[in-house]
């Protein structure tokens, strides 16, 4: 996967908050939409998970947001190793074309 992808699926809880005053969608914006739909049907828990949710918003969101950090981080990590690899090789057949040459 794309690491520019990644960041662009990273959330805002002020969205999220949005989301939920507004429609009451904060699941719908984290791609949870068997939650959002349970939320709907059963009227955010009576009220309940509604008011749960309000203090719960923005530990959602920064659940989301560490998973992709955490792949952007791998992805990250293995260009780097990549491009450190590739660079050695290059030095490597630097250097031996170099003893070639004398």
């Amino acid at each position: 996967m794309n690491k520019h992808f990644l960041m662009s699926k990273m959330k805002s809880s002020g969205t999220a908050y949005l989301c939920f005053f507004l429609f009451g969608c904060q699941y719908a914006y984290l791609g949870k939409w068997g939650l959002q739909f349970l939320y709907w049907f059963t009227l955010g828990g009576v009220g309940i998970w509604a008011f749960i949710d309000l203090f719960h918003i923005p530990t959602k969101i920064s659940n989301h947001n560490m998973i992709l950090s955490s792949q952007i981080e791998s992805i990250e990590r293995r260009e780097t190793e990549e491009s450190h690899s590739r660079n050695i090789a290059m030095m490597a057949a630097a250097t031996g074309n170099r003893n070639a040459i004398n």
